[in-house]
Order: structure tokens, then C-alpha cells, then sequence
């Protein structure tokens, strides 16, 4: 072990992969006990922040090339010296460590945000739907339940035909994502089976029974027609605070006893399992009131998100382009 000096940097020696070793941090205090598999590289004349934000950037894939190895990476002090950066004076680097540190701060903040916004939907939920309401709602009672698209790799297609959602795409109790690892094939579906706005997306089978029984609602804003694969169903309903009874912890226990017994490889549910749960819910006025008041957090939650996203964005752009 080694004692740190303020302005280091430290880079892993090892990793499952040349990106996860390829991360550089800097040591902002002396005395610390760093371990023997960390790269030290111990500057003179150079701001430490500014270089690890440089070597995390552009210079990330640099390193990744000159990393070593197959099952375990390996990546030493000879391999890093052939890793060029670009530096200029002192005072400017301090000022863009400076710059990208309030950027991170910001982030941090964002995330901080939106942490404190699902502990409030999540607490909201809990007390709205708890069982002292004597008013129960079954979910059959008030919709539907669809089953997804089958299709096999040879409909795939590269742009065009209709996007499907998988369970990569659910993004519990929030929007779907659609914008990774989306999914076109060209098959023809439904038209019960394209999504409507509205529509909550379920993930019926999954190798990882913990994924089985995640929920997405649709917001009905995908320009072309959209729908789910096999191993996701949708719940279909005209009644608004349906939404909100999948992120219940009745749910998820509910979804915890139907997977009991199961003896294949795949955890699975069927419709039934969905439209046979049944949920205490408060009456007509104050149900209409916990409706606004959910959609406000969700909306508030959403906004956060993407702001979120936006402040990271923006610090990818000035790490791919401040040190070119």
C-alpha cells in the first residue's frame, strides 16, 4: 500500500473490461492508503482534477486500446505512458476542473431531486392504497389484458416497421424508454395490440424473476405504430389511478405469489394472474384527488428526469470536446 499525495491519479490495474479499468479519479487529500492495484500517476506542474476529467473523456478510449487481456484486463504504468494528453496553462486547467466539478455538483443535486420525488410517490401511493378503504377495485373489473407480438429474428428490421417494446424498454413505474435498444420487426399486429395512450406495459416472463412484473405506462407520444413482444402484456383500462396500482407493495407481492411453485427456467405470468388482483382504493371525491395529486409528482418526477439527463449530456459534450 501507498500513501496518496494531493493532485494524484488513480487509475485500476485490473477490470472485466478495458472501459470498466479505463476511469481515472483524483486524490484531492494526502495521507490516504491506496491500495496495490491502482495506477499512481503522481503529477508535477499539472491540476489533477483537470487530468482525470481529460483522461475520462476523449482519452477514455486510449486507454481502453492499451489495456490487456481476455476474461481479466490488465492495465499497467508502461501501458499508460503512450497516452497522449492535451494540457494547457495551469490556471486554465484549474478553471476547467473547476468548471466540469460544478457541472458534476449539479448532477449530483438532480439526482438528489429526484431520489426525494420517488420516496414522496412512493410514500403517497402507500397511503392512498392501503386496506382501510372498505371501496375495492378488481382489475378485470375495469379492463383488459393483451398479450404482446410474436415474431422471430428473421422480422427484425434495421428502420421502419413497427417498434416493439420489450423488457429492456419498461422502465418501472415510469415512462417506457424509447430510445434504447428499441426493437423494429417487420410483422403486423393487432389493433387491439397496439398501445394506447394510457396503457400500462407489464413484463410477463423474464430469466430474472425479480424483473418479472415491472411496469411502464405509454404516454400515447410515439409518432408511428408501437406496440409490446411476447414476453410483455399489456393492461388496458379507462380508469385513471389503475396506473398507480402496479407500484404498489401489494402488487409486488402479488406478483411475488404468482411466480411461487413455477419449475421452469423462465419466471412467467399470464393475464389471469393480472386481471385477478384486487386493490382497496379510496371513493369517488378523494380518489379523484389522489389522481391530481399523483399526476403532479409524476410530472414533476418526469421533468426532473429529463433535466437530469440533459445536465449529463452537456458534460459529455465538454469532455468529447474540450480535450480533442
Amino acid at each position: 500500500m501507498v500513501r496518496s499525495k494531493a493532485n494524484d491519479v488513480i487509475i485500476p490495474c485490473s477490470g472485466e473490461t478495458a472501459e470498466d479499468i479505463a476511469t481515472a479519479r483524483c486524490v484531492l487529500n494526502g495521507n490516504i492508503l491506496l491500495g496495490g492495484d491502482l495506477n499512481i500517476i503522481r503529477l508535477h506542474g499539472y491540476d489533477g482534477a483537470f487530468m482525470s476529467y481529460q483522461l475520462n473523456g476523449r482519452r477514455k478510449y486510449d486507454i481502453a486500446k492499451v489495456a490487456q487481456g481476455v476474461s481479466v484486463v490488465h492495465l499497467y504504468g508502461e501501458h499508460l505512458k503512450g497516452v497522449k494528453t492535451i494540457n494547457p496553462c495551469l490556471e486554465e486547467q484549474k478553471k476547467i476542473a473547476k468548471l466540469l466539478s460544478l457541472l458534476d455538483e449539479r448532477i449530483a443535486t438532480q439526482n438528489k431531486i429526484i431520489e426525494d420525488l420517488k420516496k414522496l410517490k412512493s410514500a403517497i401511493i402507500e397511503n392512498v392504497f392501503d386496506d382501510k378503504h372498505s371501496e375495492r377495485l378488481q382489475l378485470d373489473n375495469v379492463g383488459s389484458y393483451i398479450r404482446g407480438l410474436t415474431y422471430s429474428s428473421n422480422d427484425v428490421v434495421e428502420h421502419g416497421g413497427t417498434l416493439v417494446m420489450r423488457s429492456n424498454n419498461i422502465v418501472n413505474g415510469s415512462l417506457l424508454d424509447y430510445n434504447n435498444n428499441v426493437v423494429f420487426v417487420n410483422k403486423q399486429m393487432s389493433a387491439e395490440q397496439q398501445l394506447q395512450n394510457g396503457d400500462i406495459v407489464i413484463c410477463m416472463a423474464n430469466g430474472s424473476s425479480s424483473l418479472v412484473g415491472k411496469s411502464s405506462f405509454y404516454d400515447g407520444n410515439w409518432h408511428s405504430p408501437i406496440t409490446v413482444g411476447a414476453f410483455c402484456g399489456i393492461y388496458r383500462s379507462k380508469e385513471p389511478i389503475v396506473k398507480w396500482l402496479f407500484q404498489t407493495n401489494k402488487y409486488r407481492r402479488y406478483i411475488w405469489n404468482s411466480l411461487q411453485g413455477g419449475n421452469g427456467a423462465i419466471a412467467n405470468l399470464n393475464g389471469e394472474d393480472i386481471l385477478n388482483m384486487s386493490f382497496s382504493i379510496p371513493n369517488a371525491p378523494i380518489k379523484d384527488t389522489c389522481v391530481k395529486m399523483l399526476t403532479s409528482v409524476d410530472s414533476a418526477l418526469e421533468n426532473n428526469i429529463s433535466l437530469c439527463a440533459l445536465y449529463t449530456l452537456q458534460k459529455q459534450y465538454l469532455l468529447r470536446q474540450m480535450f480533442i
